[in-house]
């Protein structure tokens, strides 16, 4: 039997085959909101993820034979690029399927691509087009995902991967006439950790609730729209580009904060920074194809050497200590990639159980940027084996090098 520290009560469970005890911290810390009513769409299609490296290695090769004069060996190309993306590309024992908006990644028949057209256009179609794309993929999904929801006090459009102005949350709060109850807020562009600072955002935003909103207790919706398919160059080899490319997906994903849910994840410390000198190790740029990534080898061993502090940090804030609850909090780290997830497994000390939930997301779905968090923490909300009362501690990692926690607990 285990013991609450606080108040001496049995409030152990078990998890995944490792004990875990619920500690009760409502003596301690008082919560800022919480997260509730998620909602996944998926995007319209999904490829194994042998198929999709299949895929790169044939539009590569495609691309290539575009820019070459007459007589270049484009099954040489390709077979040769197939190697390399065996030893440095995500396979499918880490990565399983990925979603996709576009229907481009089913076939080979380049003149009929919607963007990928590598046959006349190797680096794929330009910036416009993909605009053109993401918007209609946007608009889409809000109007699916609010054809029965009420309109709330604020809505949080959150994205890295297209901009539109108006934007889809923007489109939507016009056609439904939602104009004078609904404050729109765009967390743009902050890459794969924006889902915690876009928490903060909603923090903020409950704590200024809008005159003439909707009676009822003031709620905060966040959306997320990230189709990172949109942003690839068939006509970049680079190592660096063959790793990128094989693990981002789409993801669309909604969700509310609030102050008086029942149920959900009840935010109890939120932090971010930014690690000296490593402003170089991580960029998101738009390019005249869509938008470019770069990524150094160094990212994983400069997130592990900044964690433990900055983790510990985010405890105190609880008026919680880390070294007593750190066995027995859930986690839900951003799977950037299998080193990042492990990595962080290594600085916290951290088990296989409490790692899988990440891992299991990415094994699913890839990195959808922004949207991936919010998949894990649906999950860790939906798993009866993480039990109320729970601590689910949250990591993500980003530009800057950004480093961004939040403290939940299960309710």
């Amino acid at each position: 039997m285990t013991l609450c520290d606080v108040c001496g009560d049995d409030n152990a469970t078990e998890v995944r085959g490792v004990a875990w005890s619920r500690p009760c911290v409502e003596p301690l810390v008082m919560s800022l909101l919480t997260l509730d009513r998620f909602h996944v769409q998926r995007p319209t299609y999904e490829t194994s993820q042998l198929d999709a490296l299949a895929w790169l290695a044939d539009a590569h090769a495609r691309a290539e034979a575009t820019l070459q004069p007459a007589g270049f060996d484009e099954p040489a190309f390709r077979a040769q690029l197939a190697r390399v993306m065996e030893r440095v590309a995500c396979g499918p024992t880490k990565i399983a399927t990925r979603g996709h908006v576009l229907g481009d990644f089913l076939h080979r028949r380049w003149e009929e691509m919607e963007i990928y057209d590598v046959a006349r256009a190797p680096h794929g179609a330009g910036t416009r087009a993909r605009a053109d794309v993401y918007q209609r993929a946007a608009n889409a999904f809000f109007e699916s995902t609010y054809a029965t929801e009420s309109p709330p006090g604020d809505l949080v459009h959150v994205t890295c991967t297209g901009y539109v102005a108006p934007s889809a949350a923007q489109t939507l709060v016009s056609t439904r006439g939602w104009g004078a109850t609904t404050r729109v807020t765009h967390a743009y562009h902050m890459g794969c950790y924006a889902a915690i600072p876009a928490v903060r955002i909603a923090a903020g935003l409950l704590s200024t609730p809008r005159a003439g909103a909707s009676r009822g207790e003031p709620r905060v919706d966040l959306v997320h729209t990230e189709l990172c398919s949109l942003h690839l160059d068939p006509a970049s080899h680079s190592l660096e580009q063959l790793v990128v490319q094989s693990l981002f997906a789409d993801g669309l994903v909604r969700y509310s904060a609030s102050k008086a849910a029942p149920h959900g994840l009840e935010l109890l410390a939120i932090d971010e920074q930014i690690v000296p000198d490593t402003v170089g190790d991580m960029s998101w740029v738009t390019s005249d194809f869509g938008m470019e990534m770069t990524l150094s080898r160094e990212v994983p061993a400069r997130i592990q050497a900044a964690l433990r502090r900055f983790v510990s940090a985010l405890y105190d804030k609880a008026g919680l200590e880390l070294a007593r609850e750190l066995a027995r909090s859930a986690w839900a780290i951003h799977p950037g990639g299998p080193r990042i997830v492990e990595g962080v497994g290594r600085a916290l000390e951290l088990t296989d159980p409490q790692t899988a939930p990440s891992h299991e997301v990415l094994r699913r779905h890839g990195n959808m940027s922004s949207a991936t968090l919010p998949h894990v923490w649906m999950a860790l909300l939906d798993d009866a084996k993480v039990a109320p009362g729970t601590l689910v501690a949250s990591l993500a990692f980003g530009p800057g090098l950004t480093l961004c926690g939040a403290l939940f607990r299960k309710k």
